[in-house]
């Protein structure tokens, strides 16, 4: 009966010790997983005070794995080429774009610069045809005072004068007098002078 006690309490012992120790779980959180952690966490303040890029030193270090997907790296590289193919091809347009605005953008300038010189040169021309006309009918109004003061003008004083002038102004004058006034000049003049006149107003 002291026997059976005796083995009834030793294993009423083990249980107890088995229920008191911690399980696998435990034992793997406390001595493994919580180090590892304090470990990572470590390295990651190491590594940012001394300005070192953690995820491109494991980017590297992936590279270098031999039995990584070469079809990832190759995949990766064709597309970073695509992308630089594609970059400079809008860069080409742009700059073309660019050239095509610059020459639309010289030939409205010479167009404006051609108006305003057009424009300069009609504002000349006509200031010429005003100033032409002005003395038109400046010349027109002194020569209708002149041919005025000869018709007034007794013909023994005209004769002499028209006589002493140029052909050319004695004819306009005398083209533009009348026949009685006319006829009275040349009685005045030498018969030389009134024959010589007459043949110039008949050639008019």
């Amino acid at each position: 009966m002291a026997k059976k006690i005796k083995s009834t309490m030793e294993q009423v012992e083990e249980m107890e010790l088995e229920s008191q120790s911690p399980s696998f779980f435990k034992k793997f959180f406390y001595l493994f997983l919580i180090p590892f952690m304090f470990l990572i966490a470590i390295l990651l303040v190491i590594t940012t005070m001394t300005e070192y890029n953690v995820f491109k030193m494991a980017d590297e270090a992936i590279d270098k794995i031999p039995f990584i997907s070469s079809d990832e790296k190759e995949g990766v590289v064709e597309n970073s080429t695509l992308s630089e193919q594609k970059v400079v091809e809008l860069q080409a347009e742009i700059q073309e774009k660019e050239a095509q605005i610059s020459q639309l953008q010289s030939q409205i300038d010479a167009s404006a610069t051609e108006k305003e010189e057009l424009l300069i040169e009609q504002e000349r021309l006509m200031f010429e045809i005003e100033k032409l006309q002005r003395d038109q009918e400046e010349s027109k109004k002194e020569f209708k005072e002149i041919l005025s003061t000869f018709e007034k003008m007794s013909a023994r004083k005209a004769a002499p004068i028209l006589v002493e002038m140029s052909d050319t102004e004695s004819v306009r004058i005398m083209s533009e007098m009348k026949p009685d006034t006319l006829s009275a000049i040349f009685a005045k003049m030498e018969p030389a002078d009134a024959a010589r006149f007459t043949e110039l107003l008949s050639q008019q």
